[in-house]
């Protein structure tokens, strides 16, 4: 049998966080004394390392792993919160149900924390989908290669059998950094401009298109 992996971004591609990173984001700042970024500079960051994403944001800023520290804090703060909600993409959990049972390998490169996703799966039912998961816990960040070669390692699947599927340009440059097809997905925090900008194979704007092309790789590995 032929093998088949899709490797999926996290935020912005399977779970809406944007007002829950920007929330948390302007409230770091604030507990910091100092101005907080607008979501246009936040979203520009999303898919790096916190502490990547924190000297981005704050580049004079003189202690980055207080900044970080303090953002946690903040995420974890709105997560007690009774009317908190992180919600998936319409679409999202039918497309893993889907590939799951066309027998696709189905793996995660996320900037986020194994804490992070840790908390994801505690609120969405999705860490049955994942047959490997790699983060920014684990090694080198986006837009380095690192996690999608470990993830094709780890399920034993070769460049020309695996894609990625990300919202942001740093998950489009990680693909083509790994040699693999990029899917860019115009719903999260990049645009589809700045996805076809770094090189995405292809930008789709919605589950539908995304799932024909989906089956149209699947086809041609066939």
């Amino acid at each position: 049998m032929t093998l088949k992996l899709a490797i999926w971004d996290m935020d912005g591609t399977i779970v809406d966080s944007r007002d829950v990173i920007q929330t948390a984001m302007e409230r770091t700042f604030e507990t910091l004394g100092l101005e907080p970024p607008a979501y246009n500079e936040t979203r520009k960051t999303i898919g790096l390392g916190l502490q990547e994403a924190c000297r981005i944001l704050a580049p004079d800023y003189h202690d980055i792993e207080t900044l970080a520290a303090t953002y946690k804090q903040a995420f974890v703060a709105q997560r007690s919160d009774p009317s908190f909600k992180e919600p998936l993409y319409e679409g999202a959990i039918e497309t893993l149900n889907r590939l799951s049972n066309e027998g696709w390998l189905i793996a995660m490169a996320t900037g986020k924390s194994h804490a992070g996703i840790r908390a994801i799966f505690e609120m969405h039912p999705l860490e049955g989908f994942f047959d490997t998961i790699w983060c920014a816990d684990d090694g080198p960040g986006k837009p380095h290669p690192f996690m999608c070669d470990e993830a094709m390692k780890a399920v034993g699947a070769e460049p020309h059998q695996s894609l990625i599927i990300g919202d942001a340009i740093h998950d489009m440059t990680m693909g083509l950094n790994a040699g693999i097809h990029t899917l860019g997905v115009s719903w999260g925090f990049g645009t589809a401009d700045e996805l076809q900008a770094v090189g995405a194979h292809e930008v789709h704007h919605d589950y539908a298109t995304l799932n024909a092309s989906l089956d149209a790789f699947a086809e041609r590995l066939a």
